[in-house]
Formats: C-alpha cells, sequence, structure tokens
C-alpha cells in the first residue's frame, strides 16, 4: 500500500475525521466550559478566594453521603424556582454530580445558565473529587481518603498537565 493509499485509508476513519480547525474550537470551547476536579480544588484553597461558588446539583441523599466542603446544595429539578434566591448571579458557578457517567451537572449548567449565570462544570464531579485524594464532607462529618494512583499522582503536588 503506498503512501497516499494509506493516508486516505486513514483520514476515512472516525478516529481521524475531525479537520484540526473544527478540532481547535471545539476543545477550546470545552475549556471554556469545564474545569478539572483539581483546578476547582487549588481555586478553592488560593488566599482570597475562588471567584465562584460550587454547586451540587444531586439528591439530598447524595448530598448526604458525600459533598465538596462549601458547596450550595441544589438539585437539578430544583434550580428554576431556586437558583434566584439561594446563589448570585452576580458569582460564577462551578456545577458537579456524581462523576463522568452522570450528566446530572450537564443538566444542572444549563439551567444555571438559561437563568443568565455565568457557568462551569466540573469534570469528573464527585467521584474524581474524592478518587484524587481531596477532603470531603458528609452528613456525619469531614473525611477524605488516599489518592487513586489511577487518577492522581502519587509523589508530587499536580500531574503537570
Amino acid at each position: 500500500m503506498g503512501m497516499t493509499s494509506h493516508s486516505t485509508a486513514l483520514a476515512a476513519h472516525p478516529v481521524l475525521r475531525v479537520p484540526p480547525a473544527v478540532a481547535a474550537a471545539y476543545f477550546g470551547a470545552s475549556l471554556a466550559f469545564h474545569a478539572d476536579v483539581s483546578d476547582v480544588a487549588s481555586a478553592l484553597a488560593a488566599d482570597g478566594g475562588a471567584g465562584f461558588v460550587v454547586l451540587d446539583s444531586r439528591s439530598t441523599a447524595s448530598w448526604d453521603q458525600g459533598h465538596v466542603p462549601g458547596a450550595v446544595h441544589l438539585p437539578t429539578a430544583l434550580i428554576p424556582e431556586q437558583a434566584a434566591t439561594l446563589l448570585d448571579p452576580a458569582v460564577p458557578v462551578v456545577t458537579y454530580c456524581w462523576g463522568p457517567g452522570c450528566d446530572g451537572a450537564t443538566r444542572a449548567a444549563l439551567a444555571l445558565a438559561q437563568q443568565g449565570f455565568q457557568v462551569k462544570e466540573m469534570l469528573g464531579g464527585f467521584e474524581y473529587w474524592v478518587r484524587e485524594g481531596f477532603a470531603y464532607e458528609t452528613r456525619e462529618g469531614g473525611a477524605r481518603r488516599a489518592a487513586d494512583p489511577l487518577t492522581a499522582p502519587v509523589d508530587a503536588a499536580d500531574c503537570g498537565c
């Protein structure tokens, strides 16, 4: 197989079908609307505050099981009627739900954006908050687990990405 036919065959493959300009637009937009767990944790720990509020969009039972310290609890279904009373429209919001297998944080972010809030979604949700070793609160009090070496570096302050 010559170089041209090999290149043509690869370009037709779904993995390689997206032109670079389209990919750049998509990934640029993705970064505009998403924040990862470690960046959120770092911002929350910064002197002077994070400049945003973290919103847990899960049920009360889920909240009681564990949540990000300082987060506001507002289940997605209640956003239309309660967001204006619980949140300051001048303060950006970072939403989260269970984890990457759940789109609850996306639905919450959409509901908030439709009400005029500046909003981002925390990628990884509560699952990755815990898996990366950050402290969390439960109905019984504070908790923390060791970082999962598949999600966070064991011997470094950050992953370098």
